[in-house]
C-alpha cells in the first residue's frame, strides 16, 4: 500500500518535549523559539527527518507553526486543521490558534514581551515569513535571532536519517525538452534580469530542469536537492551522491558540477565573495541562503524561482503523455465506481477498505497497460457522511466510518505514472435516500457542478488570472448563499507534485494562465458535521477559438480527467441547456474513451453506458 492509515500522531509526549525545549533557551540566549512545518527546501511534503513539528507536538497536518516560549506554547494552524489539531495535540501544553485570525507575528507581538529574544531556524523560514515576524516582534520591543543549531534536532535523540532514495532519469519523450535546452533558456532569463546567478531550493524545480526524479518525501517524485544556476557557465547540483548511480552521474557530469550537499554553503558564501548578483526567492527560499550571500559581500535579487514558469508551462510532449496517464486512471475510477455502486451499500465497507480498492484498482490498471503505478499523488481522501465535511480529511483506523445507504461519499484521488500525475475527485449516492434528503443532495450538488461546468467552458482573454475567474465557480452556490472556504484550482505537475504553483484557481491566484497549464477545477460544499460535496476534473489552458464578432485573442480549457459524474445527484431544473449539453458531452467522451479499455468486463461496459447516458430524455 502507497498509504498507511496509522494515526501517526502521539501529542502525549508534548509537556515532556516542551519542556526540553525551553531547557535549551537560555543556554541560546533567547526567550523562545519558532517551529515550522518545513525543511530546507519550504515543499509541501517533508521527509521523516524533517518532522519536527509533529515530533514536538503531534500534529501532522502539512501546514503549521508552534511557538514555544518560557511560560506558555502555541500551535497555528489554518482551517483545515481546526478539528484535527484538538485530536493529536495536548491543548493544556500548545494552544491552538487560529493563523487566518492571528498569525504567528501578531501572536508574539501580544505575547513575546518588551525585550524577548526569539530564536528561529533559518533555513526553515523564507525570508518574507522572517520580515513578518521581526517587524511585529521589534515593534513590541523584542528581537528575531537566527539560531545557527536547531534546538529540536539537539533534543529530538530518534531522529530518522535522511532519505537516499535513488535517482533516476526522466525521459526526454515524456519531458519533451532536453535539458540543454531548458538550462539555455534559464540562462537567458537570468541574463535579462542582470543578475549572476539564481538560487534553486525547490526540489521539483531541479526535478524539472535536469529532468530527473527521485523518491525522497511521500508522493511526490522528488530527489532532495539545491541548485546555483549560472548565467553563464555551467550550473552546480548539490545532491548526495549515494543518490547517483554511474549512469544517473556520468548524464548529469555533461550539463552541471555535481556537488554534495554540505558543500552549499561554502557555494553560497563564494557567490558572495565574488560580488555577485544573485536572485533568490523570498517566498521559496529559506532566510539562511539570502544571509549566507549578502553576509558575503553578494547583492540579493528578490525575485519569483525563475524555473518555476518555465515549470507550469507543459510541453506538448508532457501534454499527451498526462493525457494517456489520464485515460489509465479513468478506466481505473470506472473499474472502482463499478464496484461501489454494486456493493457500496451492503455494510460492509468503510472509508479504508475503499481508499484501498481505489488504490488496488489504479495498480493493477496501470499493470494490465504495461506501466506501473508509481505512488499515489497524496493520501486519498476517502470520507462519507460528517467526514466528508472535512475538505483535507485524511482517515485513519481511529476516524474509519462505515458508509452506509442514503449518504454521499466523496472521495479525492490520484495516481503518479511515469506519463503524469492525475487529480480527480467524485462524489456518488449510496445506495438510495430519503426523498427529502435526496432533494437538499441534488441542489447542493447541481449547484457544484455548474461551478466546475462554468470553469471548464470559459472563455477568457490572454493576461487573465485564477483570481479573475474563481467567482464563475462559486456564482450558483452564491445565488443561494452558500460558498466554499478553499481555492477552486491548483496547478498540477507532469509526473511532479499534484499541487504546482504559480498558476492557481483562486483570490490569492494572481499569475496570469498561460498554454499548457495543468490546473484542477475543484468547487466544492461542505455542511458542518453532515455531508460534504466536491467535483473535481483537472483542465489544460489551451488557446480558444476565435469567437465570432470578437476582436481579442481567447483562451479557453481542455478537461482532461475522465470519469463519470453521477447523475443521480443532478437535478436538471437547476441546469440550462449549454451545462447540460456539456454534461452530456462530456460523459460521451468518457464513454468513447474508456467503452474500449480492455481490461474493463462486460459488466463494467454496461454500467459505464448507464452513468454516461444523456441527463434527459
Amino acid at each position: 500500500m502507497f498509504q498507511s492509515f496509522e494515526d501517526r500522531a502521539d501529542g502525549s509526549r508534548g509537556a515532556e518535549r516542551a519542556e526540553a525545549l525551553r531547557a535549551m533557551l537560555a543556554p541560546l540566549g533567547i526567550d523562545g523559539f519558532i517551529v515550522p512545518r518545513a525543511d530546507e527546501h519550504q515543499g509541501e511534503y517533508v521527509p521523516p527527518s524533517a518532522e519536527r513539528l509533529a515530533w514536538l507536538t503531534g500534529f501532522t497536518g502539512s501546514a503549521g507553526t508552534a511557538v514555544v516560549l518560557r511560560d506558555r506554547a502555541a500551535i497555528f494552524i489554518d482551517g483545515r486543521y481546526t478539528l484535527q489539531v484538538r485530536d493529536q495535540v495536548d491543548t493544556a501544553v500548545f494552544e491552538p490558534v487560529s493563523v487566518i485570525e492571528t498569525p504567528v507575528s501578531a501572536w508574539l507581538r501580544a505575547n513575546a514581551g518588551h525585550g524577548a529574544r526569539i530564536g528561529y531556524d533559518p533555513w526553515l523560514m523564507t525570508r518574507a515569513q522572517v520580515r513578518q515576524i521581526a517587524e511585529a516582534i521589534e515593534g513590541a520591543g523584542g528581537t528575531l535571532v537566527p539560531v545557527e543549531a536547531n534546538p529540536v534536532d539537539a533534543i529530538w535523540q530518534d531522529r530518522p536519517a535522511p532519505p537516499l532514495a535513488p535517482v533516476g532519469e526522466h525521459p526526454e519523450e515524456l519531458a519533451g525538452r532536453p535539458v540543454s535546452s531548458k538550462l539555455e533558456e534559464l540562462g537567458r532569463a537570468l541574463r535579462e534580469k542582470r543578475v549572476d546567478a539564481a538560487i534553486v531550493t525547490d526540489p521539483a524545480s531541479i526535478a524539472w530542469a535536469f529532468n530527473i526524479r527521485g523518491d525522497d518525501v511521500p508522493h511526490t517524485p522528488l530527489p532532495l536537492s539545491f541548485a546555483i544556476l549560472a548565467a553563464e557557465g555551467r550550473p552546480t547540483l548539490f545532491i548526495d551522491g549515494r543518490k547517483l548511480s554511474n549512469a544517473v552521474r556520468d548524464r548529469l557530469e555533461g550539463f552541471a558540477d555535481i556537488l554534495e550537499p554540505s558543500a552549499f554553503r561554502d557555494a553560497l558564501e563564494a557567490l558572495g565573495r565574488g560580488g555577485r548578483r544573485v536572485l533568490y526567492d523570498p517566498n521559496g527560499s529559506g532566510e539562511a541562503v539570502a544571509r549566507l550571500v549578502e553576509g558575503h559581500g553578494g547583492t540579493i535579487v528578490e525575485g519569483a524561482d525563475p524555473v518555476a514558469l518555465p515549470k507550469a508551462r507543459k510541453t506538448p510532449a508532457e501534454i499527451a503523455a498526462t493525457r494517456r496517464a489520464h485515460v489509465r486512471d479513468g478506466a481505473a475510477m470506472v473499474r472502482f465506481l463499478c464496484w461501489l455502486d454494486r456493493h457500496g451499500s451492503d455494510g460492509s465497507q468503510t472509508e479504508i477498505s475503499l481508499a484501498r480498492r481505489l488504490e488496488d484498482a489504479r495498480r493493477t490498471t496501470a499493470e494490465a497497460d504495461g506501466q506501473a503505478l508509481a505512488g499515489i499523488s497524496f493520501d486519498t481522501i476517502s470520507s462519507t457522511g460528517p467526514n466528508a465535511a472535512i475538505n483535507h480529511y485524511r482517515v485513519t483506523r481511529r476516524t474509519d466510518r462505515t458508509v452506509a445507504p442514503g449518504d454521499l461519499y466523496l472521495v479525492d484521488s490520484g495516481g503518479q505514472y511515469r506519463d503524469g500525475t492525475t487529480d480527480v475527485t467524485r462524489t456518488v449516492l449510496i445506495g438510495t435516500a430519503a426523498p427529502e434528503r435526496l432533494d437538499l443532495y441534488r441542489d447542493r450538488f447541481t449547484r457544484v457542478l455548474k461551478g466546475m461546468i462554468a470553469i471548464a467552458s470559459a472563455r477568457f482573454p490572454k493576461a487573465t488570472t485564477g483570481a479573475q475567474i474563481d467567482a464563475l465557480a462559486r456564482a450558483a452556490l452564491w445565488r443561494a448563499g452558500l460558498d466554499f472556504d478553499h481555492g477552486t484550482g491548483h496547478g498540477v505537475g507532469a509526473y511532479l507534485s499534484v499541487h504546482e504553483g504559480p498558476q492557481r484557481i483562486a483570490k490569492t491566484g494572481h499569475t496570469p494562465l498561460e498554454p499548457g497549464m495543468i490546473l484542477s477545477d475543484e468547487p466544492g460544499y461542505y455542511r458542518a458535521g453532515d455531508f460534504g460535496i466536491r467535483i473535481e476534473n483537472l483542465v489544460v489552458v489551451r488557446e480558444a477559438e476565435p469567437i465570432p464578432g470578437g476582436d481579442r485573442p481567447m483562451l479557453g480549457f481542455d478537461t482532461i480527467t475522465l470519469a463519470p459524474i453521477d447523475r443521480r445527484l443532478v437535478a436538471p431544473r437547476l441546469m440550462d441547456a449549454a451545462e447540460i449539453a456539456w454534461l452530456d458531452a462530456y460523459h460521451m467522451r468518457v464513454w468513447g474513451t474508456l467503452s474500449g479499455w480492455d481490461t474493463l468486463d462486460a459488466a463494467e461496459r454496461d454500467w459505464l453506458a448507464e452513468a454516461c447516458r444523456p441527463l434527459v430524455g
